[in-house]
């Protein structure tokens, strides 16, 4: 029933017990619904993320908020977002009303899309590509840690591009700087007058050639389905802004990852788990996107818990929003 403002049969369930029985505690709320304590926990979870569960004073799982407050609140919220969103579509379709117009006045090309269905054309089209550019490849290398197989063959072409003059600009993950491999190659790199820099967590993998060409996957989840490659102004324009944002924001490879600040404020790697961990995401999905193992997702999990002080990921999230350490 209030599936539409983000409540599911499990959090409608423990939202309506705290509401009737009180706060309780995880314990009472397992045996009267009959839920595991990690079924349970997840719905505080959920329920916390919309501010329906606060943390109660005694320590217990916390406070169910009194529901014309919090639901009326999401409704709220709910309307926002929708008039929002409606902003936004009126500003996309005047924007694609000028870029039709646009197009059709210059004599330039539009843009193209071409679908490459196996891995061989993929790997044919980034030779030719990296063979014919010549000013700059800008690029997202996910995954962590890249295998000696996919180094070495990224190496005729990288060292042909270098050679020519061509700008290369490589984003990792951190977590790439623990494998030896990879960091042998990111000095290679920089030795031919490459740039190397890691941020925490990365969009999906992304090649794009002197900001006119880009080649992208279908899915990111699943490389074997293909890669698009895009050409044309608006949408490698976008794609090269993005890239752009991401390259003030990450950390040469020669220089330490920032540290913890003086006052506990997270650091980049622990700021990437609050939000992953505020998206909902699973420690084996956190795992992947930031390229490290579930046991590191674990550790700073629970490091992150303790200096927060929470019993709980529900209650962490909610210390973590309290302190300004992740945005609503």
């Amino acid at each position: 029933m209030l599936g539409e403002l983000g409540l599911g049969p499990d959090e409608e369930a423990v939202y309506r017990t705290m509401l009737a029985e009180g706060a309780g505690g995880v314990a009472g709320l397992c045996e009267g619904l009959g839920w595991s304590q990690e079924r349970a926990r997840a719905a505080l979870d959920r329920l916390a993320a919309l501010s329906l569960v606060r943390p109660s004073a005694d320590g217990g799982p916390g406070r169910a908020v009194d529901p014309e407050v919090g639901l009326t609140s999401l409704l709220i919220d709910q309307e926002a977002e929708v008039l929002e969103r409606q902003r936004q579509i009126r500003a996309s379709r005047l924007a694609v009303t000028r870029m039709v117009a646009d197009i059709r006045a210059s004599s330039g090309r539009a843009t193209e899309v071409h679908k490459l269905r196996s891995m061989d054309e993929i790997q044919s089209r980034i030779e030719h590509l990296a063979d014919t550019c010549t000013t700059e490849i800008a690029a997202f290398v996910p995954g962590g840690g890249q295998s000696e197989r996919h180094l070495e063959a990224a190496r005729p072409l990288d060292r042909a591009a270098a050679d020519r003059g061509v700008r290369l600009r490589y984003v990792f993950l951190d977590s790439a700087r623990n494998c030896p491999a990879t960091r042998a190659y990111a000095q290679w790199l920089t030795e031919r007058g490459g740039q190397v820099r890691t941020v925490p967590r990365l969009p999906p993998r992304m090649l794009i050639y002197d900001r006119a060409t880009a080649i992208l996957p279908m899915d990111p989840a699943a490389a074997d389905l293909g890669a698009l490659v895009l050409h044309g102004t608006g949408a490698v324009t976008a794609l090269m802004t993005l890239f752009d944002q991401i390259w003030q924001q990450s950390c040469p490879l020669g220089e330490t990852v920032a540290a913890r600040a003086d006052d506990d404020r997270p650091s980049p790697p622990e700021q990437a788990v609050l939000g992953l961990l505020a998206e909902g995401m699973t420690d084996d999905a956190m795992a992947r996107q930031l390229g490290v193992s579930v046991r590191t997702v674990r550790r700073i999990t629970a490091d992150l818990m303790q200096r927060l002080g929470a019993r709980s990921r529900f209650e962490a999230g909610v210390l973590a929003h309290s302190k300004g350490w992740v945005q609503r």
